[in-house]
C-alpha cells in the first residue's frame, strides 16, 4: 500500500522488560545529526504488517473491506499517532530513527515525551529515569553519574541501575546511543546489562539510536509538515528542582519551545497524566490549552474504575476537552464475545469529550499477550485469540467508541485502517 503525504497520548508508565539474551555487538559512537530542511515524506510506506494482520482475521465484512484497500493509494492521517516516535516496535523509542520511521508509515501526529536534564533542558524520554534501559549510559563514563550506578547480579539480587536525565546535562545526554528498551537481569557487567530486548521486537535497527532534545524533535517533525504531541512526564526528583525550577515553569517551558519554533497551537496536542498540568495550560495559554489532553490511568487500582468514570464529569466541567485512557478502558466483551464500548467510553461520549487512546502494537503477538493478562487487552482477553483481532479492536474504537486517534508503536497498522475508512 502506498501513502501520499499530509497533521494525544499517551505514554504510560510501562515497566522495562527483563530478559537474558545472548550478547549483542558493542556500542558505537553516537551520530552527529541536523534536521533536514523541509524534507517531506510525500509517500508513506506501510510494509507487509497491515496485510499480515488482515489475512489473519476471521472471515467477515470487516476483513473483506480491509482486504479491498490493499492497493489503495493512501496518505498520512492524524488518526494515526506515532507513540514514542511511531516505530518503537522495531526502532529505539524517542529517537530520530523512530520518528522518521513513524513519519514514513503515515503518522500524522508524532510524540515526544519530555523530561528535563540537570541544566534544565527538555529531552525526549518516556520516563525521566529510564536511561539505564533505553540508552547505553551504564556502559559509558556517564554511568558513574547515575542516581544508582550499575550493580551486577549476585546470588540474591538481580542486576540493577537507575539513571535519570536529571543526572546529566543536555550535552552529555546527546552523547548517548538510544537502544531498545530492556535490560539483562542476570548481567555481571555494564555491557551485558544493555541486552534484554523482548523476542518479539528486534535489535536490527538499534545500532545507535539518535537521541533528541525537544527542540530537535520540533524541527524534525515540522520539516515533514506533521503535527505534534508532547507529553509532560512526571518528575522523578523533588520539585522545585535545583532551587526554583517549579512544576509550572516546567509546564510553561514546553509552550515556550513551541512558541520559539513558531509552531501554530492548532498543530499541537500537549498531554499529561496530571490534571494540574492540564489546568495550568488551560489557564496560562488557552491557545495551547484547548487541545491539551488529560491522560487517564486512574482506574487501574482494584475497585477504582467506577470512580474513573465518574471523574469524567468533573474534567468536563473544568474545561478539559480531550481525555486519553488506555485501550482497556474503552472496550469490553459482549455476551457473544464481541468487542463493545465500555461504560467509560459511552460516558465520555455522552459528556461530549473527545477521546484518544494508547497504545496499539505495544503487546507482541496477541494470543500470547491476552493469555498472559496483558494490560492493554485485560478487558477483552477472553475474546482475543490471534493477531488479526487487532483490526477488530481498531474498528470498534473508531466506529463505535468514536476515538479521534490511536497511539501506536507501529504507525502503519493504524494508517492502513485510517485510509481504508477515510479518517484524516
Amino acid at each position: 500500500m502506498h501513502i501520499k503525504a499530509p497533521s494525544v497520548v499517551a505514554t504510560i508508565f510501562f515497566a522495562s522488560e527483563a530478559y537474558a539474551l545472548p550478547k549483542a555487538p558493542e556500542w558505537w559512537e553516537p551520530k552527529s545529526w541536523k534536521p533536514p530542511t523541509q524534507h517531506r515524506f510525500r509517500n508513506a510506506e506501510l510494509g507487509p504488517r497491515p496485510q499480515y494482520l488482515v489475512t489473519d482475521m476471521d472471515e467477515g465484512w470487516l476483513k473483506s473491506q480491509l482486504a479491498a484497500c490493499s492497493d489503495v493509494e493512501a496518505r498520512p492521517s492524524r488518526f494515526s499517532i506515532g507513540h514514542r516516535g511511531g516505530a518503537c516496535l522495531q526502532f529505539p523509542e524517542e529517537t530520530r530513527e523512530s520518528v522518521e520511521a513513524g513519519t514514513r508509515m503515515g503518522a500524522g501526529i508524532l510524540e515526544c515525551d519530555v523530561a528535563f536534564t540537570s541544566d534544565r533542558e527538555l529531552v525526549c524520554r518516556h520516563d525521566q529515569c529510564d536511561l539505564h534501559t533505553t540508552t547505553n549510559i551504564v556502559a559509558t563514563e556517564l554511568g558513574s553519574k547515575c542516581t544508582t550506578p550499575f550493580t551486577p547480579a549476585s546470588d540474591n539480587a538481580p542486576a540493577s541501575a537507575k539513571c535519570c536525565t536529571s543526572d546529566i546535562t543536555l550535552a552529555e545526554f546527546k552523547s548517548l546511543c538510544g537502544k531498545m528498551d530492556g535490560f539483562n537481569v542476570s548481567a555481571t557487567t555494564p555491557e551485558d546489562f544493555l541486552h534484554g530486548t523482548p523476542s518479539w521486537r528486534t535489535d536490527l535497527y538499534a545500532t545507535c539510536g539518535t537521541v533528541l532534545s525537544h527542540k530537535e524533535f520540533l524541527q524534525l517533525v515540522d520539516s515533514h509538515s506533521r503535527d505534534f504531541t508532547t507529553e509532560l512526564k512526571q518528575p522523578r526528583v523533588p520539585m522545585p528542582f535545583d532551587g526554583d525550577y517549579t512544576q509550572e515553569k516546567y509546564a510553561q517551558q514546553v509552550i515556550e519551545e513551541y512558541r520559539a519554533a513558531r509552531i501554530d497551537p492548532s498543530r499541537v496536542w500537549l498531554q499529561s497524566f496530571s490534571f494540574a498540568d492540564v489546568a495550568y495550560w488551560l489557564h496560562a495559554d488557552p491557545a495551547f490549552g484547548r487541545q491539551a489532553v488529560l491522560l487517564d490511568q486512574s482506574g487501574d487500582f482494584p475497585g477504582s474504575f467506577p470512580a474513573a468514570v465518574a471523574n469524567l464529569s468533573f474534567y468536563k466541567d473544568a474545561g478539559v476537552q480531550i481525555v486519553a485512557p488506555p485501550l482497556s478502558y474503552l472496550v469490553a466483551l459482549g455476551k457473544d464475545g464481541e468487542y463493545v464500548p465500555s461504560t467509560y467510553a459511552t460516558t465520555a461520549r455522552k459528556l461530549g469529550l473527545k477521546i484518544l487512546t494508547w497504545s496499539l502494537e505495544r503487546s507482541g503477538p496477541l494470543a500470547q499477550a491476552a493469555a498472559a493478562g496483558d494490560y492493554y487487552y485485560s478487558t477483552i482477553a477472553n475474546g482475543t485469540h490471534k493477531d488479526g483481532d487487532m483490526y477488530r479492536l481498531v474498528d470498534v474504537l473508531a466506529r463505535q467508541v468514536g476515538v479521534q486517534g490511536i497511539f501506536s508503536d507501529w504507525s502503519a497498522t493504524v494508517t492502513y485502517y485510517a485510509n481504508c475508512f477515510k479518517l484524516f
